[in-house]
């Protein structure tokens, strides 16, 4: 089983999106909004994960995030996505972007 690390991205004062990295490597996203019964999770995976996979991470981040910051919850729902990263995307990045165009007609 590889060794998960979770990295906080946001906070909210109901939810936390995570990087989820495996042995050093970024592999996924994993977004947890608490409910007041209720925790619920959107977690992205790469398309090679197995469902054994899945599940393993999906326990790793019931132990180590929502039971931590939720431990009375009924119950822990789980959205898998599987797939690939096409990007991050930003308005202000997108300025930035545009900028540099600008000044010198091409990007470095």
């Amino acid at each position: 089983m590889p060794r998960y690390e979770f990295e906080r991205d946001t906070r909210t004062p109901h939810s936390e999106a995570f990087i989820v990295q495996a042995d050093g490597n970024e592999i996924g996203r994993v977004d947890i909004h608490y409910g007041p019964d209720v925790a619920n999770a959107t977690l992205c995976v790469p398309d090679d994960f197995s469902e054994d996979h899945i599940q393993e991470l999906i326990g790793e981040i019931d132990e180590r995030l929502v039971m931590t910051a939720q431990p009375f919850r009924d119950d822990f729902v789980v959205t898998v996505w599987i797939g690939r990263q096409a990007g991050v995307y930003s308005e202000e990045f997108e300025e930035e972007l545009e900028e540099e165009l600008e000044g010198d007609g091409h990007r470095d």
